[in-house]
């Protein structure tokens, strides 16, 4: 019942698990990856793996093709890329069928909705959404005068959490609780409830260490939407213009 799901993509020692910095999609080190996760989290298969950031130095086809090869002896069921480009999806999916695109997509950034949704669409493939509650802020967490410390809350790096953008995005915070108090559910659950409604083959992946928000966030399964409804709040949502970009500048390169 459980679909397990975990990525390499970075230069991390599978070993130790310390942090080298940059990329790594070597093939060699991506086989490694997969063997010291499979010890790591005690089953002999993974259900879907990701590669976290396209990695420059090597081309997608080895890496899609080390994959592959992972898939034919059952140490991994699926392949899926992490915010891609496009032609590295095409070119990935050429080599070994993608079953997911993990993307950032929210209300609070619909980036994916011009390019890549169509081309999930498209090759079949499934998109899960990192961040779909827009790191807290579509859960009514973060006010106008929110400020995040350093070092300790990536969104103290976020230009969209900024001072001079933050009161300007609180906009898109007022009409996601106007629609909650509508449709008598927490902010939450609403921005989960529009994103599964989206596309049969979306899928929101929030993140909780809080059991009752766990609970909470299942129950947005059971909240739809009319067709009258759905134009009536994408409009809505497109009149709000968000201030600041979605990540810092050198994360945003990665993508």
């Amino acid at each position: 019942k459980v679909v397990l799901c975990t990525k390499f993509g970075f230069d991390i020692d599978p070993q130790t698990g310390a942090r080298r910095g940059g990329r790594n999609s070597r093939p060699e080190h991506i086989r490694q990856v997969v063997d010291a996760q499979l010890r790591r989290l005690r089953t002999d298969r993974i259900d879907l793996l990701y590669q976290h950031r396209v990695d420059p130095e090597v081309p997608i086809e080895d890496v899609a093709g080390t994959v592959k090869d992972l898939i034919a002896v059952g140490k991994v069921r699926q392949f899926g890329l992490s915010e891609p480009g496009l032609q590295t999806i095409r070119r990935a999916h050429a080599v070994q069928p993608l079953a997911a695109i993990q993307n950032e997509y929210s209300m609070l950034w619909r980036g994916p909705e011009a390019q890549v949704i169509p081309l999930c669409a498209e090759l079949g493939i499934g998109l899960v959404c990192w961040s779909p509650l827009g790191m807290g802020f579509l859960a009514g967490t973060v006010t106008g005068t929110s400020r995040f410390e350093a070092g300790r809350d990536f969104r103290a790096a976020v230009p969209r959490f900024a001072p001079d953008a933050l009161p300007a995005n609180m906009a898109l915070v007022e009409l996601v609780k106007v629609w909650s108090r509508r449709k008598n559910c927490s902010p939450a659950q609403l921005a989960l409830a529009w994103l599964s409604a989206q596309k049969p083959f979306i899928v929101p992946i929030p993140g909780t260490t809080n059991v009752a928000h766990m609970e909470e966030n299942v129950l947005a399964a059971s909240i739809s939407f009319s067709g009258v409804e759905m134009k009536e709040l994408d409009a809505a949502l497109a009149a709000v213009r968000i201030q600041g970009e979605r990540l810092p500048p050198p994360v945003l390169a990665a993508t």
